[in-house]
């Protein structure tokens, strides 16, 4: 072994780094949870809850942030999926600006998910990207069972054709 590659042997792998994405009223601990399981594998970015962080009404201008400040360096975003998620304004512009920058879209469902008929209730935009096939959808219990696991579905995601998001839904103008 030659010394540069014993350099590069030493050095730490790469942190690739994601956009976390939930609501941080209920699902605050799934992501504390999330981030201490995989802080070695991933670099975790998430929004701080938008709603008080960047006070405007201006849909355009908060998409604008949120693109610029928190899903730029990243390479995919991962949605918690809650009680609530599906009601939440910010999440679906979170959705939008991951997809207007042609990111990937992994969505993980918790415990909490609600189910009706055996049907989880998701942000419609994610809903359409998980029909269209461009997001990845899987369990809390899937991808949190090793760093491993969430690499492959994180993988996956990355691996999908741009030409598959669906992006033309209306933006989200109030939570419920």
């Amino acid at each position: 072994m030659n010394l540069q590659e014993i350099l590069k042997s030493l050095e730490k792998p790469v942190k690739h780094k994601i956009f976390v994405s939930y609501h941080h009223k209920l699902d605050q601990e799934y992501y504390d949870a999330f981030s201490t399981k995989f802080h070695d594998t991933y670099e975790s970015i998430h929004d701080a809850s938008l709603d008080s962080e960047i006070d405007s009404d201006d849909v355009d201008y908060v998409l604008r942030r949120i693109r610029e400040e928190y899903i730029t360096g990243t390479s995919c975003t991962v949605v918690l999926i809650g009680a609530e998620t599906y009601q939440r304004k910010y999440i679906d512009w979170e959705i939008k600006a991951t997809l207007d920058k042609e990111h990937a879209l992994l969505g993980i469902y918790l415990p909490s998910a609600p189910r009706t008929e055996n049907r989880i209730s998701v942000p419609g935009r994610l809903h359409d990207n998980i029909q269209s096939g461009y997001a990845v959808f899987t369990s809390w219990e899937n991808a949190t069972e090793s760093p491993e696991s969430l690499e492959k579905y994180v993988a996956e995601a990355k691996s999908k054709y741009k030409s598959l998001i669906v992006n033309s839904r209306e933006k989200k103008k109030r939570n419920g």
